[in-house]
């Protein structure tokens, strides 16, 4: 509504005159006004570091980026720590919340609505084992670390379960992208160090066959449970 009004004040006429005034009022809403508003529920957008960016900036343009202060305090503290580790190492967040009042649902997440919740890309490399800070989905979600021989399945008991909406991000992947990229067992290892090395978080989804695989034995890696979605896309972690 509001980019249909700025467009008939405007007097001159051009093509893509609406497309403009849409990306206009919207550009103003997303780096203006939202910021601003978020401020009154303790919500800030990430900040950003040269090893802490989003693997899809699309996130930061559907506002989905932002966190309470305290998540902005531990993700600076892991993004040290994790340079220190491994500096090869990118970590390139997907959704974390919206920047509004507590409960105000980031679907189709089932849990993140009060800025204490963001989801990690796993890390991947070349057929050399170099790291690379790539996604291998536009949306950077969908595209599987299947179970090897001899893991845990956890999905295929899930989906027998009766649960189909296990594996559903599939169909949210917006496109497969950098197929040739491999899981990257230490690149992975190293990120979930970090990640566990502050003591504000509270908990880390992973799937079980990759909390086993990187033989993580902290007991604030837990399972989600069958009635969400499979984790060997994503990490998902939140803080107290």
């Amino acid at each position: 509504m509001m980019s249909f009004v700025f467009c008939r004040r405007i007097k001159k006429t051009f093509p893509l005159k609406g497309l403009a005034a849409f990306v206009f009022i919207y550009c103003l809403g997303t780096f203006v006004t939202a910021p601003m508003l978020a401020k009154l529920f303790d919500r800030e957008r990430v900040v950003h570091y040269p090893n802490l960016q989003p693997a899809n900036y699309m996130t930061v343009l559907l506002n989905r980026n932002y966190v309470s202060a305290d998540m902005n305090v531990y993700l600076k503290a892991v993004s040290e720590d994790l340079a220190k580790r491994n500096d090869q190492i990118v970590i390139r967040y997907l959704d974390a919340c919206l920047p509004l009042i507590d409960g105000f649902p980031l679907l189709p997440h089932l849990s993140h609505n009060d800025g204490k919740k963001i989801d990690f890309s796993l890390v991947y490399e070349n057929g050399e084992g170099m790291i690379i800070n790539a996604s291998k989905s536009l949306s950077g979600y969908g595209v599987f670390e299947d179970p090897r021989k001899g893991e845990l399945n956890q999905t295929t008991a899930c989906i027998k379960s009766g649960f189909w909406q296990y594996d559903y991000p599939q169909y949210l992947t917006l496109g497969s992208i950098n197929d040739d990229l491999l899981f990257s067992k230490k690149g992975t290892k190293d990120l979930m160090d970090a990640l566990l090395s502050q003591s504000a978080i509270e908990k880390a989804f992973l799937e079980p066959h990759l909390k086993q695989r990187l033989k993580l034995f902290n007991n604030k890696v837990r399972f989600q449970g069958c009635r969400s979605v499979r984790h060997d896309d994503h990490i998902h972690v939140q803080i107290r």
